[in-house]
């Protein structure tokens, strides 16, 4: 176990510079790009976790890199080997502290009820010995059939761990008799006390600092407009009254992220009036936002971290926003102190970027990540141990844990097989649409001193969602760095529609799938071939979900930019999806309307370029039909194409085996190498 100290690195590294240290260089032989397995096995180390009186650290362990494990340290004695929990027939998918010696352990396996094929994801109390394990609430009493398989797919909701509660988790019932209603739950007994009873017209339910249901949601309807509306508990008469409501049409809810210890105010999330989401501070009694709690301008505002300390329970110590990956503010003197001696001690650098917003067209600069960044990611609540993960586009993780002496001990290393001079470099760029919009995305180059300066073969490689985004971290599909250790350059276009950039390019996407959407994805394609990036005819889109559907759609305009497209998941069937969403009350008006445009189903046969297919069988987001019907509409047309189910798999990459993960990646590089277009990318 490595062990460092914060002061004397600084210090080690000024000694050697002062002195003038000079080590001969060796040459060095290229790394060999890692296997397929690398990248799609489970984490050595994951989920790092501390208990609130910092006496434990537990993780999410892999020793085999197909089963996980909970691991379960000492913090006084890490020498010590860790206590290992394991499972039979589950695969363990979280962990977390609800007490001080209790874990909430979250777990999925395959569930099939006649030709209904899904994921079971169940949740348990377990000690830290894994000797008391039981359900996170019991099974209902009586059950029909068709009761005991809803049941069995709805998962147990945590509305809070009650940290100044000793013993007791509010939470809500998922069973069906009782669905809905509030629960205080003993995890050491498992005594329950129903608090309040379930109710049609409200739900999201939040608690304040002292366990008090104090805000709730309720979907109503408005001359039959959808909207959602805030009900918050009065202060004074504890009287349920409606503060904000918002239509379902406009998309701009008002949410509460944060309590206070005057039970008065709390902060609140809002993009009313603005292209970026801000906090602020609300007075309930006046029914008033009194001033901006943290805005930033380039970037949304996302929420808030407070203390779990008795002392100063819900102080707010720092703020989260999506700058190019979620990134803490922090306020709180000791903690930006820290992070600060991080950033020197794990060697964090950033760089300058030009960012021109896609909202207002105005340009500046700010500081994004250049390789990795340390992040305090738990703590206790004395402040006197932390973890620290240290990752990046380059590195999938290493957890540590830091005492208030300034020592930095290493747990592990999420990835350890996995060389980072094998994989690519990446880097946030931006590039003009056709229209002038401006474009965020992430390039990812593969390591130029075994490839060269480039062009290179070159994917697009457009998220899933669409209203979803990428960040400037580890890639947790393993996609990109898979491809970049070969010699792949890889764009992540962050689209019109997309999540997370401001309102302007997320709204941008509405009813636009298939035409300016995919207009962003080819001109980025145009844009790396301007940068003598992407060589001209050796460019492909690889998309997953809504970026299989875009797959689908760049193999049926007529742009001449890609040799081939490979789909995973795709939801090529643009009728089925407005369906789905027009029979859903809410999704009728919220997200429906925006979905229009190319239907890749009615023109499959028109199809230009190749197209590599691929689906899990027990996918319950994009049905597994959608892909066969566009296979066999290829089929009938005699376009080239292949087309691969895997067996068991879901949609999410949680429902997959490293098996599965492994298979997807190496029959993707073996298509491209051999399928796409005229002799292979």
């Amino acid at each position: 176990m490595a062990i460092f100290n914060l002061r004397n690195i600084c210090l080690a590294a000024a000694s050697a510079a002062v002195m003038g240290v000079t080590l001969a260089a060796a040459p060095l032989a290229l790394a060999a790009p890692p296997a397929a397995i690398d990248f799609a096995r489970k984490p050595a180390i994951t989920n790092v976790t501390l208990s609130r009186d910092g006496k434990h650290i537990a993780a999410l362990t892999s020793p085999d890199g197909k089963i996980s494990t909970i691991s379960i340290w000492e913090t006084a004695d890490l020498g010590k080997a860790p206590y290992v929990i394991a499972l039979d027939k589950v695969d363990i998918l979280g962990i977390d502290f609800l007490k001080n010696d209790r874990l909430v352990v979250t777990t999925i396996q395959p569930f099939t009820y006649g030709s209904y094929k899904a994921h079971l994801i169940k949740a348990f109390v377990s000690d830290l010995a894994g000797k008391e394990f039981k359900d996170l609430l019991p099974e209902g009493r009586g059950r029909s059939g068709q009761e005991e398989w809803q049941d069995a797919l709805n998962t147990a909701g945590i509305i809070s761990t009650l940290p100044l509660d000793p013993q007791n988790v509010l939470m809500v019932d998922s069973r069906t008799a009782t669905r809905g209603d509030i629960l205080r739950v003993n995890v050491y007994t498992g005594a329950i006390a129903r608090i309040d009873r379930a109710s049609d017209r409200f739900g999201g339910n939040q608690a304040d600092l002292n366990g008090e249901i104090r805000a709730r949601q309720e979907l109503g309807f408005d001359n039959g407009a959808v909207y959602f509306a805030q009900w918050i508990k009065h202060p004074d008469t504890k009287a349920w009254e409606e503060h904000f409501r918002s239509y379902a049409k406009d998309r701009e809810p008002i949410s509460i992220v944060g309590f206070t210890p005057d039970p008065n105010i709390i902060y609140i999330s809002s993009t009313k009036g603005r292209d970026k989401a801000g906090i602020y501070v609300y007075d309930i009694r006046a029914r008033k936002v009194l001033e901006p709690l943290f805005e930033h301008k380039l970037f949304d505002g996302l929420g808030v971290r407070t203390s779990t300390s008795q002392a100063d329970y819900g102080k707010v110590l720092g703020f989260t926003y999506a700058g190019a990956t979620t990134t803490t503010y922090w306020v709180d003197d000791k903690l930006a102190s820290l992070n600060k001696s991080l950033q020197g001690a794990l060697k964090t650098k950033t760089t300058p970027v030009a960012w021109t917003d896609p909202a207002t067209g105005e340009t500046s600069r700010f500081s994004a990540l250049d390789g990795t960044a340390a992040t305090i990611t738990d703590w206790s609540e004395d402040l006197k141990y932390f973890v620290v993960e240290n990752s990046g586009p380059t590195n999938p993780g290493d957890y540590y844990l830091l005492n208030a002496a300034g020592e930095l001990k290493l747990l592990g290393k999420s990835r350890p097989t996995i060389d980072a001079a094998a994989l690519g470099a990446t880097k946030l760029v931006q590039y003009k649409a056709r229209d002038g919009l401006m474009i965020p995305a992430f390039l990812t180059t593969p390591p130029a001193d075994k490839f060269g300066p480039g062009p290179y073969p070159t994917l697009i490689e457009p998220h899933g969602g669409p209203w979803a985004r990428d960040n400037l971290d580890w890639d947790f599909s393993g996609w990109v760095q898979y491809f970049a250790s070969r010699g792949y350059a890889v764009l992540q276009p962050q689209f019109r529609g997309s999540e997370g950039w401001g309102q302007k390019l997320w709204r941008a996407g509405d009813g636009q799938w298939g035409q300016t959407m995919q207009d962003d994805k080819d001109d980025g394609v145009k844009w790396l071939i301007d940068q003598k990036i992407a060589a001209p005819d050796r460019v492909a889109m690889f998309g997953y979900s809504y970026g299989g559907y875009a797959a689908l759609a760049a193999a049926i305009r007529p742009n001449a930019l890609y040799q081939c497209a490979v789909s995973g998941a795709g939801a090529g069937d643009l009728a089925s999806i407005k369906r789905e969403t027009y029979d859903n009350r809410f999704q009728r008006e919220f997200q429906n309307p925006t979905i229009d445009g190319l239907d890749p189903l009615k023109q499959a046969r028109e199809a230009k370029i190749p197209l590599f297919i691929y689906h899990g069988d027990r996918d319950q987001i994009v049905d597994v039909k959608q892909s066969r019907r566009f296979v066999e509409e290829l089929k009938a047309a005699g376009k080239p194409h292949r087309y691969l189910e895997i067996k068991d798999a879901g949609h999410q990459f949680i429902s997959m085996t490293p098996e599965m993960i492994e298979t997807q990646m190496v029959e993707v590089e073996k298509y491209l190498n051999t399928e796409c277009g005229p002799g292979g990318l």
